[in-house]
């Protein structure tokens, strides 16, 4: 991989492939707004970046390099081997057939609170108004970065009350939003510990919070705890599952059953009714 300073950006190449438009709006993350020229601004971790591909690379505006070398490569989990990866994953035809349709979808490492409350808004919801509550949620209660709002801190969010959250309109969630923030707030959920978990060991940790199911707990295990092998299914996963693979999934699925969950809901959205 390399990591080069221009005048107006910081370029990283070198990495592979990635579809940056569907890794970012798939719905592993909340906070990425597509510009008018074709680039993303985000903000993650309480930093902001506008991140435009060209070709096969990366370019950051307004990010400062090491910002890029020490957050942004690892957010977009830029020093994986997908190619390895989608390799062995493309063993299975329908996988393929979505790679190639779609390119690489990487799994993002976020930010495990922001995360964790971002799905427990997700349930019974549609992206656009998660995307709309997670903003306001941010714009009410998070600290002010140069061009947005960082999402609100569990400390933050455990001062809160019921009547606090009415703001952000998420209805029978907001109980669980504070709960899940006491509870990090308090040590009682401690991220750190659930990353040396088992699966099973840290899902039942999430679990713990008020209105974390199965699906949830899994979501956050995924997209920002580094459990690569944790699949969420939903509604649309198993009807999918049961369509596709009604004798189970593929053994050589394991280790990377996240990633072939992405592309097993883009194939049957695609190529089946």
């Amino acid at each position: 991989m390399n990591i080069t300073q221009h005048k107006q950006y910081v370029e990283v190449s070198g990495f592979g492939q990635i579809n940056l438009e569907l890794t970012l709006d798939c719905g592993q993350a909340f906070r990425w707004e597509r510009l008018p020229d074709g680039s993303f601004f985000g903000i993650a971790d309480s930093r902001e970046t506008r991140v435009k591909k060209e070709g096969n690379s990366l370019l950051f505006f307004n990010t400062a390099i090491e910002d890029v070398e020490n957050f942004w490569i690892n957010y977009f989990d830029l020093a994986e081997d997908y190619e390895r990866i989608l390799e062995r994953l493309c063993r299975d035809e329908k996988i393929c057939f979505a790679h190639s349709a779609y390119g690489t979808i990487r799994l993002l490492n976020q930010e495990p609170f922001e995360t964790l409350c971002s799905f427990i808004i997700s349930a019974c919801n549609n992206i656009p108004r998660i995307k709309t509550i997670v903003k306001t949620l941010s714009e009410s209660f998070g600290e002010k970065t140069e061009n947005g709002f960082a999402f609100p801190s569990a400390e933050v969010m455990a001062s809160l009350n019921e009547d606090d959250l009415s703001v952000i309109r998420a209805g029978y969630r907001v109980p669980y939003l504070l709960d899940a923030a006491r509870k990090t707030a308090s040590g009682e959920i401690d991220f750190d510990k659930i990353r040396g978990l088992s699966e099973d060991e840290a899902r039942r940790e999430l679990m713990k919070i008020n209105g974390v199911g199965k699906k949830v707990a899994d979501c956050t295990l995924l997209f920002s705890l580094g459990f690569k092998d944790c699949y969420p299914v939903d509604r649309h996963i198993a009807r999918a599952e049961t369509l596709l693979y009604p004798d189970g999934l593929p053994d050589f699925f394991s280790g990377n059953k996240g990633l072939a969950q992405q592309y097993i809901f883009h194939y049957q959205r695609t190529y089946t009714k």
